[in-house]
């Protein structure tokens, strides 16, 4: 009997280590990348990036357009054929016309600082993208560490369950163990296999995340992140939220549809002005030898003033829509403001829960499971108390693990909140917006 537990348990111990050289042999070939690696591919090759980047482009091109002054219009006409015999020089066979429509309302100008308001709108909502991508990109990559640090772990911890099996047989070969303490070994061994498998799935998901988010293929290989260096000073509430007024980009949005809908209101009492068109004409008589018989020259408008309704209701609606945007600023402050408290109160959970587990939590684990093997190993203790305290060491560890990671992507999620470089992660090459 003992040598069919025995035989059972190398078997076991013999498919752990060959899934864990298989695994080292295969990461070993693979290089490491860091932060600013992958954030400076992402702002360069990121395909959201990249079309906000171009509609910011488009909206530019617009404020041009917008301001220039209509075009000029050139019209002409020939006689094609004369029915009736008339005296020479009576009438027209030829005619020329030059017409401009002169801009002196400024209402060109108008239009311009509409659309240069909307290019800001598209600048901001740049941003935003870049701000999003880059906390997603940095989210990922630290889940992607903690998935490699979770590895990690479990492999120590499938060691030393070897430990500890290796006790129980040895104890169970003297006679003062039974044999379903070496099962219960292999019975946590098998745990840890299932583990890892989660493990290696999580850590393909965020590869193919990152892999993604750089405009790569997602089957690309892709290296085991760095150990990162992330300062840890956040700012106060009244820092961030100085910092979120000033730079969060919907507040600027709120500010530049403000200063859209104020131009419309101008714009819409200036249409009850009319710009005045400028027309050079030039005819040629039916028997003249000259190139020109004659050069007219006038002035033509519209008269807005015989539809005041339709004038009126424009103005109107340009109020309601600047009032509109006002509310709409105060909304985004509101709204803002509830985000970043949010963002902070995470950030500082997140934080709370690091130290907990790092500095109490993990090494009274620690101790507790180093207490339960010596007491196993002298007798005063039962196999249960030292494989439970190893479950509990293995769960904390693995925990406090997550809880950094988490703490690093609410750092990431604050600094998108916020709508400005914390300094808190490595500088990277930003693509200049300007």
């Amino acid at each position: 009997m003992k040598t069919f537990y025995r035989l059972l348990f190398y078997l076991i111990l013999t498919s752990i280590s060959r899934a864990e050289s298989g695994n080292a042999g295969s990461e070993a070939q693979r290089a490491r990348i860091s932060l600013r690696e992958v954030t400076s591919i992402v702002l360069a090759n990121n395909p959201a990036i990249q079309q906000a980047l171009r509609k910011w482009g488009a909206a530019k091109a617009r404020v041009t357009q917008e301001g220039a002054w209509d075009d000029l219009r050139v019209s002409g006409s020939s006689r094609a054929a004369r029915f009736v015999d008339v005296a020479p020089n009576a009438f027209t066979d030829q005619m020329v016309s030059v017409e401009q429509i002169i801009p002196l309302t400024g209402k060109n100008l108008l239009r311009a600082r509409v659309a240069a308001a909307d290019a800001v709108a598209a600048f901001e909502q740049a941003r935003r993208e870049q701000l999003d991508v880059l906390a997603k990109t940095r989210a990922s990559y630290f889940r992607l560490a903690n998935a490699y640090a979770q590895l990690e772990l479990n492999r120590k911890n499938i060691v030393s369950l070897r430990q500890i099996a290796e006790v129980s047989r040895s104890r169970y070969e003297v006679g003062k163990a039974n044999a379903a303490e070496p099962l219960a070994g292999e019975v946590e061994a098998s745990k840890l296999l299932e583990s890892e498998q989660d493990i290696l799935r999580n850590i393909s998901a965020e590869q193919s995340q990152l892999n993604v988010l750089m405009n790569r293929d997602a089957f690309a290989p892709l290296g085991q992140p760095e150990e990162t260096k992330i300062k840890s000073t956040v700012p106060s509430m009244e820092q961030a939220r100085a910092l979120a007024l000033a730079n969060r980009p919907e507040i600027k949005i709120a500010q530049a549809k403000i200063d859209m809908e104020k131009s419309r209101v101008d714009l819409s009492r200036r249409n009850w002005i009319p710009d005045p068109a400028i027309k050079v004409e030039a005819q040629r008589y039916n028997d003249s030898r000259q190139a020109a018989s004659e050069l007219d020259a006038g002035v033509s408008f519209t008269v807005p003033w015989v539809n005041p309704g339709k004038y009126s209701a424009a103005v109107r609606e340009a109020k309601e829509n600047l009032a509109a945007a006002e509310h709409g600023l105060e909304l985004t402050n509101a709204e803002s403001l509830g985000l970043l408290r949010n963002a902070l109160q995470k950030v500082h959970t997140a934080k709370h829960h690091v130290e907990l587990f790092r500095d109490k939590l993990v090494p009274q684990a620690r101790q507790a499971f180093e207490a339960n093997q010596f007491a196993y190993e002298t007798g005063k203790a039962s196999f249960l108390e030292w494989i439970t305290a190893q479950r509990n060491l293995r769960d904390l560890e693995a925990m406090g693990q997550q809880h950094v990671a988490d703490y690093y992507a609410a750092l990431a999620d604050l600094e998108a909140v916020v709508g400005a470089d914390l300094n808190l992660f490595p500088s990277t090459t930003m693509k200049k917006t300007k």
